[in-house]
């Protein structure tokens, strides 16, 4: 079987032709992948960044982790996956038995296994996964939009984090890469009056202000422009901070309103320090995180609203291509590229 395998804590990864065929046990199914989209932490495992290294991977392991496909054998003690069920998966592996995964918490669970980083990824011909994440699609979704389900629902749980506080509120992201683009498109389907964005690519800039966005390239320049427009009101109403960039964090400290709210999806590569007397105390601003998705809900809310039609996300996908080697796509990241969607069983079979 094709698949694309990192051998060991080094940068690269190895194409190759003859990975073992997955078996799916007991409580699995395998899975025929029909498409599967390149991440920001893909990039990390094949450059092997500090942050890839703080993943704790377990050799080899097969990478991808934002997929979709059709479900072609299930495991004798299945009961709720069929073949020929088209399937995208939850990709945080939750424990089941600990105190987060009975208290409705999963998302967080405390012995957390991590798909692409702990057991076999996506970018492959086949992969077996748990029934217990498996999820559905419904008949109005392709492949391809079942493949950004699980980046999209990073966004909407962002969303759901800030108690859906983007109605007829002013809101402002920092990062326009595909979860930046994300929540900008759910901020605006939820109602936001304005969405402002800052990023220093003019790639990802043109992507934000060709949907709605009010766009920046300095962060100091988003931030003036939020307090003299909405200085009645002391700055904007809400923020997600999407890039993991060094700074973003102090900026919206400043651009958010006194009781407003700030959501963190990046992942800083150091420490951040935050006047907690001056900003959480006196300025009364509520900052809260997300790591993946809500199970279920996330993923049963996103998928209502993909497939009702009122948010549209397939311009998000700038490239199709088939499985093969990774350095030319790491390359590819660094052009003019938004998401990625690398088709193993040939271009166009992701419908």
């Amino acid at each position: 079987m094709r698949a694309i395998v990192k051998t060991g804590p080094q940068r690269g990864a190895e194409f190759v032709d003859d990975h073992p065929e997955p078996v799916a046990g007991d409580h699995e199914v395998l899975i025929e992948i029909g498409a599967v989209s390149i991440c920001g932490t893909d990039r990390e495992m094949f450059e092997w960044t500090p942050a890839a290294e703080a993943f704790e991977l377990e050799f080899p392991v097969v990478l991808g982790h934002e997929f979709a496909g059709v479900v072609v054998a299930v495991g004798p003690l299945v009961t709720r996956i069929a073949v020929g069920d088209r399937v995208a998966c939850e990709t945080h592996i939750p424990c089941g038995h600990c105190y987060l995964c009975g208290n409705g918490n999963a998302h967080n669970c405390l012995n957390m296994k991590l798909v692409a980083m702990h057991l076999d990824g996506a970018f492959a011909e086949r992969v077996v996964m748990p029934e217990s994440v498996c999820f559905v699609l419904p008949d109005s979704l392709s492949l391809e939009m079942g493949a950004l389900l699980e980046p999209a629902g990073v966004g909407w749980h962002a969303m759901q984090r800030s108690n859906y506080a983007a109605a007829a509120s002013t809101v402002l992201v920092t990062g326009c890469g595909p979860v930046g683009l994300f929540v900008q498109q759910f901020a605006r389907y939820l109602g936001a009056t304005e969405v402002i964005a800052v990023d220093p690519n003019s790639y990802r800039r043109s992507l934000a202000e060709e949907h709605g966005a009010t766009v920046f390239a300095e962060a100091a320049d988003a931030l003036a422009y939020s307090r003299e427009k909405f200085v009645e009101r002391g700055g904007v109403d809400l923020a997600f901070e999407a890039s993991g960039a060094p700074g973003t964090i102090d900026m919206l400290l400043d651009a958010v309103r006194r009781e407003g709210s700030i959501v963190t999806i990046g992942h800083p590569s150091q420490s951040v320090s935050i006047d907690i007397a001056r900003y959480i105390n006196k300025k009364g601003i509520t900052l809260s995180g997300v790591f993946g998705r809500r199970i279920w809900d996330t993923w049963q809310e996103l998928s209502q609203v993909l497939a009702s039609g009122r948010v549209e996300l397939s311009w998000m996908i700038s490239h199709r291509l088939p499985l093969g080697e990774l350095e030319p796509i790491m390359e590819l990241l660094r052009t003019e590229a938004n998401k990625i969607v690398l088709l193993p069983q040939g271009i166009g079979t992701g419908a």
